[in-house]
């Protein structure tokens, strides 16, 4: 070997060696629990300056790596701790530097702080609305709806932006096989953190649902130590109505565990007025429904951190729902020979029983991680309806009973796995196999003059479904400079199988079919970016309206259900503007073909009116959406905006064809008032809207909430007057030959006063583990 050729291996040696690079790790502690979300700063002490920086994981860990050998030193902080620096050290190979933090004795005596969330954020698939900081008083699920930027909440249910087929999820997990407004009205509030709205759903949801899907997150246990709250309230709607709640967990070193249970006895009343013309005569219709269901739930969960990456872990839940109820309905019949009055009262008794069991277990480092979910739910609906003539009715009628009972069973296997191969590149894949057993058990009695109930068994049925969904996807996501790209291919294949008991028949459908998903971002600026998003769903027919036989809720209504219905397929496009990471403005296009319609028709010659579920031949939503803070108003936090929806419903065989453009506005706005009691307004205006086959006048809705927090912070009490201003919907129906005004409504008022007092540990971060079972695909309705 030359000299040159040894100058020049000396040389690149020498360059390496400056360049070596090595490895930083540790452990955030205090007393040996890990720290999550501590600040770990890295700092070079040649050049005093920062290096880079990090927080610690779950587990407490945190790491650095292809760090340039040399001389640095470590600063690592966290709210409520003390600040802790390490020693210079000179790094040469891989080193381990552990910190234990202790607990800030200090007061700050002259200079208070106070930091709230951003009450929605908007991200490229998700519209989150956070209600942990909310002074709004939300008693059940349907209070928590009408918090959500552009949500309407009907009697009928909800929607969005024009579009009613929504689907809920809570902690990801489906809630198909409970009836949508039997959910809202009875699902206590106390222990939900956010909603998370997500419109574009990636490949990793399944592809069901035309509409966005609003995934309801519970609270966590997010304190390290023994922590808990007690919540009680008491107010007047349709009654006195009362409620309370507990939850305690623990997160110590390597076990997290938590319990919660309540009960609730909410008051509320829902209207329906109906007038109609039926061949010359015409019909008066007012029913007046009272609620007072009493609702009862438990809840528990446990993970244990095996190692730093591998944790197991399992929950359970159980909800008990009861509700014994009298509605009365009255029909003042008008026609040239006098008026006739027909007058009924129907009594509910429904009992409700969800039980879910959930264990997982998870591998999860700095750039991977793996899960494997599964999910049981067990959910049995027993309902005994009477309909029963009432003194003063001058048109005869038989009284009727209905025994309506369902049971219900979803298992779900599920695996999830997603690798970040650099900051830029990710990759996911995961398989998902779900089992679906349902028994719905209809059985008619009708009284004969003995006072006694005889079954009926040409009115009676018994309706099995039997499914089997397997599901496999892969996603991708890309970062390149300002540009962002999430696309993804989901396969699913379904077999499902439906038998009635009475004719003995079997209808089987199978679909095999690929559901594409994309979405680009553009920074345009500093706070400025652009998204545009499209992803193509599938809905599927519930199965409680392939079961065809009809439920009476009055003697003149009543459903129908359709064993012809076919699935729907939608093509969703939207293009987003955030600024700063909240909403800013939307359009949004979908086109849906054989969508599903509830379709109200009218019998001439007994005046029964019926509603039951038709594919339409063309149905379009274009909605256009811009949304603002309140900041700007000082002193002032919250947001307020604007939706414009066009709707378009066409079914060429049922002569119906219906569109509608609207305009919607809503806001909500937070103040501190003085000696520290804050207030919260929320409120919305709509111009109108197309509400299913329900031309819809204006509406308008105004709540509000005052609170204050006491005992340093551990207290809070918070009084709400909901209903200020509640018009629901009014408006007609109008085609295929029926006419009719209708008035949907609730009771008026509402006044509520609450009270909760947390106690325990008050330091620490939230655990970050999602669920990964996103939901469950069955399509379970009890419309009973």
């Amino acid at each position: 070997m030359n000299a040159l050729a040894k100058i020049i291996i000396i040389s690149i040696l020498g360059v390496l060696s400056a360049q070596a690079q090595s490895k930083i790790s540790g452990l955030i502690t205090e007393q040996n629990i890990p720290l999550e979300y501590a600040n770990v700063i890295l700092y070079n002490q040649t050049l005093s300056k920062v290096v880079t920086g990090t927080i610690s994981s779950k587990t407490g860990t945190y790491v650095f790596n292809d760090v340039v050998n040399g001389s640095y030193y470590i600063e690592v902080s966290m709210l409520g701790f003390k600040t802790t620096t390490s020693k210079v050290f000179e790094l040469t190979t891989d080193k381990e530097l552990n910190f234990s933090l202790s607990e800030e004795a200090e007061s700050l005596n002259e200079v208070v702080v106070k930091s709230k969330r951003p009450v929605i954020r908007q991200t490229a698939e998700k519209l989150v609305v956070d209600l942990e900081n909310s002074e709004m008083i939300n008693s059940n699920l349907k209070d928590v709806m009408k918090r959500v930027p552009g949500v309407i909440v009907t009697n009928n249910g909800i929607s969005y932006a024009g579009q009613n087929n929504i689907r809920i999820l809570i902690n990801g997990k489906t809630t198909d096989y409970m009836d949508m407004n039997t959910l809202l009205r009875d699902m206590p509030a106390d222990n939900i953190a956010r909603v998370e709205m997500v419109e574009q759903p990636g490949a990793e949801f399944d592809a069901a649902g035309s509409g966005p899907i609003i995934n309801i997150i519970l609270k966590k246990n997010v304190r390290l130590g023994t922590n808990g709250t007690v919540v009680g309230w008491v107010g007047e709607d349709e009654g006195v109505e009362y409620g309370t709640s507990a939850s305690i967990g623990s997160y110590k070193n390597k076990l997290n565990w938590q319990a919660s249970a309540g009960y609730s006895s909410p008051t509320w009343r829902e209207d329906l007025f109906i007038k109609r013309t039926v061949d010359g005569a015409t019909y008066n219709q007012a029913t007046i429904e009272p609620y007072n269901p009493k609702t009862a739930r438990v809840s528990g969960s446990v993970d244990y951190y095996i190692t730093e990456e591998h944790t197991i872990g399992v929950g359970v839940r159980n909800i008990n729902t009861n509700s014994d109820r009298n509605s009365n309905s009255s029909n003042i019949i008008t026609s040239n020979n006098g008026t006739d009055y027909l007058l009924s009262q129907n009594s509910f008794n429904r009992d409700q029983v969800v039980f879910n069991v959930n264990p997982y277990y998870e591998y999860k480092t700095e750039k991977q991680k793996l899960t494997v979910d599964f999910n049981f739910v067990d959910y049995s609906n027993d309902n005994i309806n009477t309909i029963s003539s009432l003194e003063g009715s001058t048109v005869p009628y038989t009284n009727q009973r209905y025994l309506q009972d369902g049971e219900y069973q979803i298992k779900t296997y599920k695996v999830d796995y997603s690798k970040q191969f650099t900051k830029d590149f990710k990759l996911s894949f995961g398989s998902k196999y779900a089992a679906v057993d349902t028994d719905s058990d209809l059985m008619s009695f009708s009284e004969n003059t003995n006072g006694e109930f005889t079954f009926n068994e040409a009115a009676s049925n018994r309706f099995l479904v039997e499914e089997n969904i397997f599901a496999l996807y892969s996603k991708l996501n890309i970062t390149s400079g300002e540009w962002s790209f999430s696309g993804g291919l989901r396969f699913e294949d379904s077999n499902t199988k439906g038998t009635s008991n009475t004719t003995n028949v079997t209808r089987e459908r199978k679909i095999s079919k690929l559901f594409p998903s994309a979405s680009v971002s553009k920074k345009l600026g500093e706070s400025l970016s652009a998204n545009v998003a499209y992803s193509y769903r599938i809905s599927r027919p519930s199965y409680s309206t392939l079961n065809s036989f009809v439920t009476y809720y009055d003697p003149l209504s009543s459903d129908v259900g359709n064993e012809n219905l076919k699935p729907a397929f939608t093509n969703n496009y939207q293009f987003n503007l955030t600024f700063d990471g909240q909403p800013f403005f939307t359009i949004g296009y979908s086109e849906t073909k054989d969508a599903m319609f509830q379709y109200v028709s009218q019998n001439t010659d007994t005046a029964e009116i019926s509603r039951t579920t038709i594919n339409l031949t063309d149905s379009e939503n274009w909605n256009f959406r811009l949304f603002g803070p309140l900041s700007f108003i000082e002193g002032v936090d919250g947001y307020t905006g604007f939706i414009v929806n066009y709707n378009k419903l066409e079914s060429v065989p049922d002569n119906l064809n219906l569109d509608k453009w609207s305009l919607i506005w809503f806001t909500q706005a937070s103040y501190e008032l003085p000696w520290e009691i804050n207030a919260e307004i929320s409120g919305n205006y709509g111009t109108g809207a197309l509400d299913g086959g329900l031309d819809v006048d204006w509406f308008a809705g105004i709540d509000f909430s005052l609170g204050k927090t006491f005992l340093d912070d551990r207290l809070k009490v918070n009084l709400g007057l909901s209903k200020i201003l509640n018009r629901g919907y009014v408006g007609k129906i109008n085609y295929n030959n029926l006419f009719a005004d209708v008035e949907s409504n609730e009771s008026r008022r509402n006044v509520q006063l609450r009270v909760s007092y947390s106690f325990g540990s008050r330091y620490g971060k939230q655990k970050n583990r999602e669920n990964s079972s996103k939901e469950e695909q069955n399509r379970i309705d009890d419309n009973n």
